[in-house]
């Protein structure tokens, strides 16, 4: 059976390497739109341009991209259009793989959720770390019990900053803010599986914008989250695009995770070949393409659901689901909240 999977914009850097694994993947169609790109700021290409450089058919409007019929949509939007394009999804029975953050507001991350269920389609958050193999043996650790209860996570996510490839990133009505928002949500995700989704109780952030003033951003550039879960789990995730836009790759990802047993740290981006060639220092990444394997848990899940029953649960929810991008985005949300506030707040 083949698979017709419409890629809905090409604004997140994301959206090259979907495209591309996609566009090889064995009994996929792929369609593509982007008509927002035309009026893009971007240096690099969006719309028609972009697809013809990844190789895959595109159409003008969204309304021919869902006219299409397409058993799934990818949403690679920006962030603040995310709520639109996975309601239209549902509306033409398609599951769905957003990317993260689900949302830029709470409300809007419900609706979303609310629309899938409604439809019976899948709704996937892009989390792409969850599927590296350091991770998987970390989970398999806490839940077997060998570091004992876990009582502190200590995570980092820190990378270049966006704003070359893809302005919007630096947009706070487009983006939902800036660093606190790109990188806080991926070391949130890890600890949800971690946990079994426990909810965060408690969440004190502080944020600034040391890091890139020569390029006269407004969003914050570098934070610090700290978040208390109903359990009594203490987090800290440094979530700041501190990478020099010079660096040989866009950043990396840690969590150190301590129990009573003991203790675990895992760098799933480290792995590489290191070197250099004329334009500089490389970084060849070694092991698998954490993309591919998401998307393959995704196509997978619509494969064995198959046609969406309305009101009724799909057959697969493949993880991370609708419910986990909620989660993460009521921590983001607290996360702004307390940085406006300069206090601890509730989630």
């Amino acid at each position: 059976m083949t698979l017709k999977v419409a890629i809905a914009s090409f604004a997140h850097t994301h959206a090259s390497s979907y495209a591309r694994l996609l566009g090889a993947w064995g009994d996929v169609e792929v369609l593509s739109s982007d008509p927002d790109g035309a009026v893009a700021p971007d240096a690099g290409p969006r719309g028609a341009s972009f697809a013809a450089k990844v190789s895959i058919p595109y159409v003008d409007s969204y309304d021919e991209l869902f006219a299409w019929g397409p058993d799934a949509v990818v949403v690679t939007s920006e962030n603040a259009l995310h709520r639109g394009l996975v309601e239209r999804a549902a509306a033409v029975g398609a599951h769905v793989l957003c990317e993260k953050p689900l949302a830029t507001e709470v409300a809007d991350g419900e609706a979303m959720l609310a629309a899938c269920e409604a439809a019976g389609v899948i709704l996937m958050v892009a989390y792409p770390v969850r599927f590296a193999p350091s991770y998987g043996r970390l989970r398999a650790s806490v839940e077997a019990g060998r570091l004992g209860e876990v009582f502190a996570v200590l995570g980092t996510n820190n990378g270049k900053i966006p704003y070359a490839q893809r302005q919007w990133f630096t947009d706070a009505s487009l983006a939902g803010g800036g660093a606190l928002v790109d990188h806080t949500v991926h070391c949130a995700d890890l600890i949800d599986g971690l946990t079994g989704g426990v909810p965060a109780a408690r969440v004190h952030a502080v944020a600034n914008h040391v890091l890139h003033q020569d390029k006269g951003v407004s969003v914050e550039t570098g934070g610090l989250v700290t978040i208390t879960y109903e359990n009594g789990l203490l987090a800290t995730i440094d979530c700041s695009w501190s990478v020099p836009d010079n660096g040989p790759t866009w950043g990396g990802v840690t969590l150190q995770v301590t129990g009573t047993n003991g203790s675990v740290e895992i760098a799933p981006f480290v792995s590489h070949v290191g070197g250099t060639d004329a334009s500089g220092e490389v970084f060849l990444p070694v092991g698998g393409d954490l993309d591919s394997m998401m998307l393959a848990e995704f196509l997978t899940a619509v494969r064995a659901s198959g046609a969406p029953v309305p009101g009724a649960a799909p057959a697969v929810i493949p993880q991370p689901d609708g419910a986990v991008g909620l989660r993460t985005l009521r921590i983001v949300d607290a996360a702004r909240r307390s940085v406006a506030l300069g206090q601890p707040v509730d989630v």
